[in-house]
């Protein structure tokens, strides 16, 4: 091993352990207001809230006889069937008291004719809002009734039962949501181009929610310290292709994301019952193309790495400059942009607004046929994306599938499969690419992820020089991993966890690695918020079932 490589390893175990000290730090104090939560509402009859005892004395001392009724008033009825009510301070009646029967600890829930539920008054909707010491939980659904759990990356859409990893909180009419994950991990890819290295990929998201004008306003701020945790050149990844590092193409590496990563306003209207319209508007964000880019999959969330059909597919997630109209329905959504066509520069910490313009454009067509699917298809045309090439153009077209499900208290499958094609303009064919991934979560502690790609790349995507193989070569790469979560109290989720990935290359690219099944390896801790229904049971003593805390209906 170089004699410096030690010193690097322990600069790149410093950085990766401050961001992760960093992050612990932001969501450490919601951990314990979680906690808290959960013992200081004394709610009477709501699950997961201690209620309070009701004497069996009680239960069984016959109520006082009702008065006569006159002759004007309501029918009489049974006279043990109309509890007396009384409102609180709130002003809002009680939920009738149920008497306990003498041979069951249950509350028996005697019958009650038509008339006399005229005479009892019903318990609004917004009550458990009015109760003493309680914060609204309730989150600001799309128009349409759209829920929040089908907002991906940009403005794509992912399925209605997707799991949500949040903190979640109303401030007065805003709703504000945190999303992020973080790990530290140590990487090692084999064959000769092959390398080692300690960093951290991570990203966090503030995402700021209200009805405003009739519609729903969405103001977003998403950030990654990758240019300080991961650095200038990336991180190595067998066969990875795309941007630069010091005037030269990566390969072998996948490049750090920018500081900024998404800085972005999003209004949604409804113009009936069935059609409403939507303005994205992103001096940072992400054009309408390709499927939701893959830090945001809930297929991919336990892979820290990149896919290496990236650059194939959703390479534009980060984009300075976005412009996108839609109009949709409660089941499809059709939208344009326009935006930059240029890839970010290799200073991550700045805006890539100089000497460009809004020159590329895109459309896509998203189909949400039940609360488990999401399908999308897109067309992009990108006006000089690579600084290394500027006088090239690429048309790119993408399509892809996705099915998300949540089941019992903790578990969630997410699975993703993506076709996406680059044709550069001097070209006569496409060069496509094919994902398959998915991660399952169960056990309450336990996730196993996979992923298989193909891709097709050239000789300069990889960079062989000018005396290495020429043309075009089928890569393939497979994929799984594993993480344990071994701290789950609080807000915050940690786990630790592992991936292996083996590659099958060409005959022809055997020179060059050194082997036709290069192979990697990486373990980690990752860091993530708990699922958003996790953290509504605790506080609000909501029924743990999927789909509860949305406050819209389901649908198959």
């Amino acid at each position: 091993m170089p004699p410096n490589v030690p010193s690097a390893s322990v600069r790149a175990i410093a950085r990766a352990l401050t961001f992760a000290l960093a992050l612990a730090s932001v969501l450490g104090p919601a951990r314990l207001a979680a906690q808290q939560d959960t013992t200081s509402h004394d709610m009477h009859g709501m699950p997961g809230m201690k209620p309070e005892p009701t004497p069996r004395k009680a239960a069984r001392k016959k109520p006082a006889r009702p008065a006569k009724a006159s002759p004007a008033a309501a029918p009489s009825v049974a006279r043990d069937t109309v509890p007396r009510v009384r409102k609180d301070s709130t002003g809002h009646p009680p939920a009738p008291a149920m008497p306990m029967t003498d041979d069951s600890a249950h509350p028996a829930m005697p019958a009650v004719p038509d008339s006399a539920r005229a005479a009892v008054p019903a318990m609004p909707d917004s009550a458990p809002a009015a109760m003493p010491g309680m914060a609204p939980m309730q989150m600001i659904d799309g128009p349409l009734g759209i829920p929040m759990e089908r907002t991906g990356s940009g403005t794509s859409w992912l399925p209605d039962d997707s799991p949500m990893h949040a903190e979640h909180v109303m401030r007065g009419p805003w709703e504000l949501m945190l999303h992020g994950v973080a790990f530290a991990m140590y990487d090692k890819q084999g064959s000769r181009r092959g390398d080692e290295q300690f960093s951290s990929v991570n990203w966090g998201m503030l995402m700021a929610t209200r009805n405003a004008g009739g519609g729903r306003l969405q103001l977003r701020g998403m950030v990654s310290a990758e240019p300080w945790t991961v650095g200038g050149q990336g991180y190595p990844l067998l066969l990875q292709t795309g941007e630069t590092y010091r005037g030269r193409p990566l390969h072998d590496r996948q490049h750090p994301h920018d500081l900024f990563m998404e800085i972005a306003g999003l209004y949604e209207h409804a113009v009936s019952d069935r059609v409403a319209l939507s303005l994205y508007v992103a001096p940072v964000g992400e054009p309408a193309i390709g499927p939701v880019a893959f830090p945001h999959r809930p297929s991919a969330m336990n892979d820290p790495m990149a896919p290496i059909s990236h650059h194939w597919q959703d390479a534009t997630h980060i984009t300075f400059g976005v412009v996108t109209a839609g109009i949709f329905t409660h089941s499809v959504r059709l939208e344009g942009s326009i935006f930059n066509g240029r890839e970010p520069d290799e200073n991550r910490t700045n805006f890539d607004y100089r000497g460009r313009s809004l020159d590329s454009y895109s459309g896509r067509l998203a189909w949400n046929p039940s609360s488990r699917w999401s399908a999308s298809a897109g067309y992009a045309y990108l006006r000089s994306p690579e600084p290394a090439a500027p006088d090239e153009a690429v048309h790119r077209i993408s399509g892809s599938i996705m099915n998300g499900r949540t089941f019992g208290e903790h578990g969630e499958l997410a699975t993703t499969l993506v076709f996406g094609a680059n044709r550069h303009a001097d070209a006569a064919h496409l060069e496509p690419s094919y994902l398959l991934e998915s991660n399952l979560e169960f056990g309450g502690a336990h996730s196993i992820f996979g992923r298989a790609e193909h891709v097709r790349k050239g000789a300069e995507d990889l960079v062989l020089g000018a005396g290495g193989p020429a043309g075009e070569f089928s890569l393939t790469s497979l994929v799984a991993g594993y993480v344990y979560e071994f701290d789950r109290a609080g807000a915050v989720r940690t786990g630790i966890g592992a991936r292996a990935s083996v590659d099958l290359i060409p005959a022809a690219l055997e020179p060059v690695y050194g082997t036709r099944a290069p192979g990697g390896f990486a373990i980690y801790i990752r860091f993530r918020p708990q699922r958003m229904s996790e953290g509504h049971d605790k506080r609000m003593g909501a029924p743990k079932t999927p789909g509860a805390h949305r406050g819209h209906a389901g649908h198959e």
